[in-house]
């Protein structure tokens, strides 16, 4: 739902009750598009947030706040020039209109007292921060706009975004309301449509919300259901000075919306600074996940297209007896052939096939002996060629088995601390040689690595998320006598259960363990999925092998149903 004019007015209510009165003590701009208060009043410290983010426009208090870069943004410098140290003398703004005016008491370069202005335009694309002096004058801008329609830039006169819609405050009764609704209605008529089309900061998906609860159809334009929902829209803006306006979660999470309740002591700050912060981690967290993807599929793709190549040219190695043969057989008829003008082929009998006669390609442009050698030159370079391409095989289908296991590890991340250490290994893996990796460096990952701890049966069980956790639970973490799972044949997790004291572990437990190992790995969806699991001190990690890749023995397997 969009930060619309009710909330807007709400939000003003609270943060005049609270910092009214204000003094500024410090500016910060995490990022392009976010500019941070901290406000010292009644004996607290606040934090004001005023966001022109598309997705997260908006002004509140945080407790979230971000790091700051070491070099601070242009338009952050010139806010700490004019308004630190100002006083916050009010928050307000015009009818139900999501642009905010603050305007804050500070000292000129003469140390005289002089009013200057913020406002915060919350319109989406158009969201922006505009700072002022007393007359309106424009000091600076956020974002710069020069067009046909509107100018925001410095020297220029401020003026509010042009208002097409009517005020619902105003509105002087129900027959306004109702000749409002209905002129130029048609069969695509709805109720959230029409007002948000006609009235001033009264949002669409807000409307929705309003209907279900006053169960009403959204395309019911009778009487009596106009009357509800005006009536119900004049109380919500009587109360919002109140305590009686509450939001709540909609669509598991996703969105808000607000109604009328109860009194309550809840801040509608400290909900939309929660709800905004959860929005924005799940942003982050989706984004993220999408460019490691991205990253990870495109050297996919390279290894891919290299392990082809790599058959193609261990196919073309497969004739190299077929060259060989050539050459002996040409070279055990030299006597017949070494006199005859060139030809483009020869029929002679093979003696390793019961002298069945085999017909020779020839090139013309070559003599009989040259022939000969480029056969056997051309066997010596495919022979060469099937050991180095053999192994060359090998080492690329490893790597993409590698990489099929960083896919996995990123689909199943959870957390964005799961996709960073995932990004901490692939720009390993994809940038850095093996060895180039510092030992310092793998010392501090190993103690931030936040793999799941589980319990079973009393005993700790230890699952690694990503390659890392993985080797980090196998290989340093344990110990000889804990018992270790891993699903057979498909990418997952390490599963470490402890055993210090050495005992004998019965067969429930183990099979929760592997249970574990299959619910965590590619196979959890299959059925009878065979689990291998062996003590700690048979899993052994090759030299220059990749994260998460180990080999182990003396293994026993459980099937899992």
């Amino acid at each position: 739902m969009a930060f619309d004019g009710i909330i807007t007015k709400k939000v003003i209510t609270e943060l005049n009750n609270i910092l009214a009165q204000g003094k500024i003590n410090k500016v910060a701009q995490p990022n392009t598009q976010e500019v941070v208060l901290s406000v010292y009043s009644a004996g607290n410290n606040y934090n004001l947030l005023l966001c022109a983010n598309p997705e997260f426009c908006r002004i509140g208090t945080t407790e979230y706040l971000k790091h700051n870069p070491q070099n601070a943004y242009g338009f952050c410098m010139l806010l700490r020039k004019y308004l630190v140290g100002g006083k916050i003398l009010e928050f307000k703004n015009y009818d139900l209109e999501r642009t905010v005016e603050v305007k804050i008491e500070c000292y000129n370069e003469l140390n005289d007292i002089v009013v200057r202005k913020l406002f915060i335009e919350i319109m989406n694309r158009q969201s922006n921060i505009i700072l002022t002096n007393e007359n309106n004058i424009i000091i600076d801008s956020l974002k710069h706009i020069d067009s046909s329609s509107r100018e925001l830039l410095p020297a220029h006169e401020y003026t509010f975004s042009p208002i097409n819609r009517i005020s619902f405050i105003e509105t002087a009764s129900y027959d306004d309301f109702y000749n409002a609704m209905t002129t130029n209605k048609d069969d695509s008529f709805s109720i959230s449509k029409q007002m948000s089309n006609t009235y001033i900061g009264i949002g669409k998906s807000a409307v929705k919300e309003i209907l279900k609860i006053l169960n009403i159809d959204d395309h019911d334009s009778s009487y009596e259901s106009l009357v509800n929902v005006y009536n119900y829209y004049k109380t919500i803006i009587e109360k919002i000075p109140t305590n009686e306006l509450k939001c709540f979660l909609i669509n598991k999470g996703k969105d808000y919306g607000y109604k009328l309740d109860e009194p309550i002591n809840d801040s509608i700050l400290e909900f939309l600074d929660n709800f905004y912060f959860e929005k924005e981690q799940n942003n982050l967290f989706s984004s993220t996940k999408n460019n490691l993807l991205k990253i990870v599929l495109v050297n996919l793709k390279k290894v891919t297209k290299k392990l082809e190549n790599i058959n193609s040219k261990l196919q073309e190695c497969n004739n190299l007896d077929k060259y060989r043969l050539y050459g002996e057989l040409l070279t055990a008829n030299i006597y017949r052939f070494k006199d005859l003008p060139n030809t483009e082929s020869v029929t002679v009998e093979n003696y390793y096939d019961e002298n069945k006669e085999i017909t020779i390609p020839l090139d013309k442009k070559l003599g009989y002996q040259k022939n000969i050698e480029r056969y056997f030159k051309r066997y010596d370079k495919l022979k060469n060629a099937s050991a180095i391409v053999s192994i060359q095989k090998k080492e690329t289908e490893a790597e993409i088995n590698y990489i099929e296991s960083i896919v996995f590890s990123i689909d199943e991340a959870k957390t964005l601390e799961d996709l960073t250490e995932i990004y901490d290994e692939i720009s390993e893996a994809f940038s850095l040689n093996q060895k180039q990796k510092s030992k310092v460096k793998n010392e501090k990952l190993s103690k931030d690595l936040k793999y799941d701890i589980r319990n079973v049966n009393g005993y700790d069980v230890y699952v690694g998320k990503n390659n890392k956790q993985n080797d980090y639970i196998s290989l340093r973490l344990a110990q000889g006598n804990d018992i270790w799972f891993h699903v057979q044949k498909y990418h997952g997790s390490h599963v470490l259960l402890r055993n210090p004291n050495n005992q004998e572990i019965d067969e429930d437990t183990l099979f929760k363990c592997a249970c574990l190992a299959k619910e965590n790995s590619k196979a959890q969806a299959s059925l009878n999925v065979p689990v291998d699991y062996c003590l700690a001190k048979f899993v052994k990690k090759q030299s220059g092998s990749k994260p998460g890749m180990v080999n182990y023995t003396n293994f026993s397997t459980i099937i899992v149903k």
